[in-house]
């Protein structure tokens, strides 16, 4: 597996020029290294922040998994969305609300055709609410299909 995390992963992460706002380091609770977040008051109602992973030496046709931690956090939040380079009109992931504020695993399949998807985008787009924060952490990429749970 290739490592993606923020504090000592060997992936290349990009911050979008063209969106509202940036994804923040924020520490983690144990205090081992930190991840991305975008706080709750950060940005207005449906403004969005993208945060890049360039993907490269990916074979075509073959599988892999994207797997990331993941957490909404606070009423009216917002969204958070995965967008894959080559589909970039529709998310392949998408999740509005937390059940509560703990952290949940993400899985998405990228299947390499043809051609190739050379990112990854993490947009978040904020809603309404004032308090808690959106935040990814731990994004590993495995050749292969997804495992199950």
């Amino acid at each position: 597996p290739v490592d993606c995390s923020f504090s000592r992963g060997v992936c290349d992460w990009k911050q979008d020029d063209d969106d509202d706002f940036d994804w923040n380091p924020a520490d983690r609770d144990r205090g081992d290294g930190y991840y991305m977040a975008v706080p709750a008051f950060v940005g207005h109602k449906k403004d969005v922040g993208r945060l890049k992973l360039l993907l490269a030496d990916l074979k075509p046709k073959s599988s892999y998994c994207l797997i990331f931690s993941y957490r909404l956090a606070g009423e009216k939040v917002g969204k958070l969305r995965v967008f894959l380079a080559n589909k970039k009109t529709a998310p392949v992931w998408e999740q509005n609300k937390g059940k509560d504020e703990r952290w949940r695993t993400g899985k998405i399949e990228i299947f390499q055709g043809a051609e190739t998807t050379n990112n990854v985008t993490f947009e978040s787009e904020r809603g309404k609410g004032k308090t808690g924060e959106i935040g990814v952490d731990n994004v590993i990429l495995i050749s292969g299909p997804c495992p199950e749970d």
